[in-house]
């Protein structure tokens, strides 16, 4: 029903709600990258001089840390449909909030929350996974529920916010990683500054959780668990009285179930779905995500220039995140997947010869904004995409 009218102040009031759960997935997953540097001095130096263990050892232990999270993303995205289901999707939410808020408080004192009295670094792991499970249950509750409450004309183009809001988020954190970083020298930064970069997050976190108690629930869960009425209300303000009861019979006719073999459409279509989901997390995103600060320290840089140039690598990703969500519908999915594959093999083996043959320096930065800017025409809103 492209000729719907809706509520537009209503609709893009309660979207841009719903996708601070995206910025949060963003800010929760870029935070460390500020942090790697403080993570050798505060934890992983102490645990090599007083046990011992070999250099090697010390950097799996950090890489561990650095990587919690997605411990925690795996558990959020399995809990995510149960949780919508029982739940809803915006009390969902309201969890995904409620544990951004307390992963940014306890990763920024690990020391002074840790629970059953267990290690400092074990401590930053477990308050991380917390982080990582509001990633989870956010990935998937915040574009369900822009579908569910927005107007089919536009339905598309507000869901593809969350992954701008997604980048978006991680942009910021970098902007707010590198003024912590201006407030003080190396040593405070890794004293103190560390801290403050966590605990930033309880602004947008605390901010998600208390918007969220002044949006609706989505027409469409609130039929699941028969709550006719106040659909209806929801459907009214969104449309008006006469259109409200035709969406809702709409609603009423998906709501009918239809089991059908998982493997109807072939089972190639399966392999490859999942596959493309797979590659997105293998292609090495996260390691310029969480690492890019360090590697820019190798080329020579300080740490507040490393902080700059990450900066640098989010403004790439924010702005080709936009080339892919203008485009895609114009090219299609398949050839841009395609184009960012070439862009994103190429510059990340040219990358890898900079550090091989010792030649850092510009070059190596060139070569991480291609790749950066390569995933995110293909691999970040693509590899969502084509498989739906």
């Amino acid at each position: 029903m492209n000729n719907t009218t809706f509520n537009t102040r209503f609709v893009i009031g309660i979207t841009l709600v719903a996708t601070l759960g995206g910025l949060l997935f963003g800010y929760d997953t870029a935070v460390i990258s500020g942090t790697t540097q403080a993570l050798d001095h505060f934890f992983v130096t102490p645990l090599r001089d007083v046990y011992g263990l070999t250099d090697n050892m010390a950097s799996a232990i950090k890489g561990f840390i650095i990587s919690s999270a997605l411990i925690g993303c795996i558990v959020g995205g399995m809990l995510g449909g149960p949780i919508s289901q029982h739940m809803g999707r915006r009390n969902g939410l309201i969890l995904a909030a409620l544990l951004f808020s307390i992963s940014a408080l306890g990763s920024a004192l690990p020391d002074y929350f840790a629970p059953f009295d267990i290690p400092t670094v074990a401590s930053l792991i477990f308050f991380r996974i917390l982080g990582g499970i509001g990633v989870g249950l956010a990935s998937m509750l915040s574009p369900m529920y822009i579908a569910e409450i927005a107007p089919a004309a536009i339905r598309g183009k507000l869901v593809s916010l969350n992954q701008f809001a997604i980048i978006f988020g991680m942009l910021v954190v970098y902007f707010v990683n590198y003024f912590i970083a201006l407030q003080g020298d190396a040593t405070w930064l890794d004293t103190i500054g560390w801290r403050w970069m966590f605990a930033s997050e309880l602004i947008p976190s605390l901010l998600f959780l208390v918007l969220l108690f002044f949006v609706p629930k989505t027409p469409r869960f609130l039929m699941l668990k028969n709550e006719t009425k106040e659909a209806e209300n929801v459907l009214t303000r969104l449309y008006g009285a006469d259109e409200a009861r035709r969406e809702m019979t709409q609603i009423k006719e998906t709501l009918v179930e239809k089991n059908m073999p998982w493997l109807s459409f072939g089972w190639a279509v399966i392999i490859i779905g999942v596959l493309i989901s797979v590659f997105q997390q293998a292609v090495g995103i996260n390691v310029v995500l969480y690492y890019a600060p360090e590697i820019f320290r190798t080329i020579g840089s300080g740490t507040d220039t490393s902080l700059l140039q990450t900066i640098i690598v989010g403004i790439i990703n924010l702005t080709f995140t936009v080339v892919a969500i203008l485009t895609v519908d114009r090219f299609g999915r398949k050839p841009l997947m395609i184009i960012g594959a070439v862009g994103m093999s190429i510059s990340m083996f040219a990358l890898a010869m900079t550090f091989y043959f010792e030649q850092v320096g510009l070059t190596t930065l060139i070569f991480m904004l291609i790749y950066t800017g390569s995933f995110a025409v293909t691999g970040g809103p693509g590899a969502l995409l084509l498989p739906a």
